[in-house]
């Protein structure tokens, strides 16, 4: 089974949750995590990710929290998940074509089923990608 981890999911759900409620102002990562239904603390580290990455920033005060850095329509659940979890790959072969990788296979060059992978992978990314935060918040809103 391919599953995303936690990171993954509350990374989106809180990218999410931020520009649903922004238009107040910075969000506090209590109200997130509340909302949510993710520890403070878990949040807290996703957050550094997402800071890292460039995709939100943190507003320090007594009204602080945390806003996008960018427009909700320029980013994608595909970006979230990628800072979260790293490349789309169902296999771990599809991640190396070096012999000294730790994903690298041996069976690569000749692998029947190598290319099928890679076409799941490239299609999960795509549609991914064609998701955006922007549609999530409106989304929400038609409900």
């Amino acid at each position: 089974m391919m599953k995303l981890s936690t990171k993954g999911r509350y990374g989106v759900s809180a990218i999410y949750d931020i520009a649903a409620h922004c238009d107040k102002g910075p969000v506090s990562l209590r109200s997130v995590a509340e909302r949510q239904g993710i520890s403070d603390h878990y949040l807290e580290q996703l957050m550094g990710h997402l800071r890292r990455a460039g995709l939100v920033k943190s507003v320090r005060g007594a009204q602080g929290g945390y806003i996008l850095a960018k427009d909700p329509k320029e980013i994608t659940v595909g970006d979230v998940i990628c800072i979260m979890e790293g490349p789309i790959a169902p296999v771990g072969c599809l991640l190396s074509k070096k012999k000294d990788d730790k994903n690298y296979c041996p069976k690569s060059p000749t692998c029947v089923t190598r290319n099928v992978w890679a076409r799941v992978g490239e299609s999960i990314s795509k549609v991914l990608d064609s998701i955006t935060i922007a549609e999530l918040c409106q989304g929400n809103k038609d409900e």
